[in-house]
């Protein structure tokens, strides 16, 4: 099917240059029999450079196809070992226009069909799930968006803040900060929050990848897109990686596994390699975030790894308060609201119950065409989210079964 169409398409090349050729030459003759010559020269320079381009289209979709490989070990002499796509290893020679510095170990390169030369040097590959992770050159959250919390924010900050920032202090007192940090606590309580407030003090790169995501259907997989994640992240530094729902790619080794298992576990061993195998006081900083930590394996907290684990907890009163006036500062608030009210009513919730508490409000104001969002919104808006939520429901079942 491929070799049809390549034939269509330089077949459709080919009469294209003959009807340009006819052309040319219909424009020559008509200058032997006294037509306007300035204008026919003009023709047949638009025809020659028409002609050029499609030649040289017509080379180029003619030109063989080039295989991929993997240089495994470079040699004296202009050679080099390499895994090909084709399956064995080849010892095969590195053409001389090409630069000896990029021909290292590991880096993606074409090869000559027919004597597998090196003939050019590839970028490296990234995974489409890897590229598709949230990046955000800054993100836009700060502390001061963040109610409550307050110890946990300066434990992120002496944690990631200081050895980015300030990396000589660690150095002159000759200790090396935490390499990881996992935030542990219920969802909604502000874990990601956290991680962007951080990125955004620091200008790094914030970059965020659900755990789930690095769990793949084929063996290898996983562990090839742990490492193309910390490698992207030492290229963009300095950086923050971020791993939300840590407990799906971190769970427990188990002696009974399942294929699917095993393929967890080694897309763990790599992530625990890439950990050991970054300076604590550089560029890149790692965080991790999980509802379930009794899932994890202990060889991710232990010394050296996520050897500090913060709790995020719900919120307590004032810092419901706290988060009500966060969401609310760019509404139009009517006298009446108070929010130390509305964080009695709201004793079970997360701060992202009071957001959509919040934005519920504003919906109830907007249906009936108010000017002000006001105190009776809010308790609208608080039994829709709360009182009638999914959870309570189940709740309610559980306990009247």
């Amino acid at each position: 099917m491929e070799e049809d169409n390549f034939k269509g398409s330089s077949g459709g090349l080919t009469q294209r240059i003959e009807e340009l050729q006819r052309k040319h030459d219909e424009l020559l003759a008509e200058t032997q029999y006294g037509g306007d010559r300035d204008h026919i020269i003009e023709e047949l320079n638009k025809l020659k450079r028409e002609t050029r381009e499609i030649k040289k289209e017509l080379a180029r979709l003619k030109k063989p196809p080039l295989i991929v490989g993997t240089i495994k070990e470079t040699l004296t002499h202009g050679e080099a070992i390499i895994e090909s796509t084709t399956g064995p290893d080849f010892i095969v020679t590195v053409a001389e226009y090409l630069d000896d510095d990029d021909i290292v170990p590991g880096t993606r390169v074409a090869l000559n069909k027919q004597t597998l030369s090196i003939v050019k040097v590839l970028n490296p590959s990234v995974d489409p799930n890897i590229l598709g992770a949230e990046i955000l050159a800054k993100p836009e959250v700060t502390y001061e968006d963040i109610g409550g919390l307050k110890d946990q924010i300066l434990e992120v900050r002496e944690i990631i803040e200081d050895p980015l920032l300030n990396p000589h202090k660690y150095k002159n007192m000759g200790i090396d900060p935490p390499k990881g940090v996992l935030l542990v606590g219920s969802p909604g309580t502000g874990k990601t929050l956290i991680a962007k407030a951080a990125a955004n003090r620091t200008d790094a790169t914030f970059i965020k990848l659900v755990g789930s995501e690095l769990v793949q259907k084929y063996i290898g997989e996983g562990a090839r897109m742990v490492r193309e994640l910390f490698s992207m992240a030492k290229e963009r530094a300095p950086s923050i990686i971020f791993i939300d729902e840590l407990d799906s790619v971190a769970t427990k080794r188990l002696e009974q596994a399942t294929s699917g298992d095993r393929e967890v576990q080694r897309t763990m061993m790599q992530l625990l390699s890439e950990l050991d195998g970054f300076e604590p006081v550089g560029e890149v900083k790692v965080m991790a975030a999980t509802n379930r930590p009794e899932l994890l394996d202990k060889a991710l907290l232990r010394p050296g790894r996520f050897d500090r684990i913060i709790s995020v907890p719900m919120p307590d009163k004032g810092a419901r308060e706290s988060i009500f006036a966060i969401h609310t500062r760019g509404m139009p608030i009517s006298s009446d609201v108070d929010f130390g009210v509305l964080a009695k009513k709201t004793e079970d919730a997360s701060g992202a119950d009071i957001k959509a508490i919040c934005t519920e409000a504003g919906m109830f104001c907007l249906r009936e065409n108010k000017e002000e969002i006001a105190m009776g919104d809010f308790v609208r808006a608080i039994d829709k989210v709360i009182s009638d939520s999914p959870e309570r429901e189940i709740k309610k079942q559980v306990m009247f079964a």
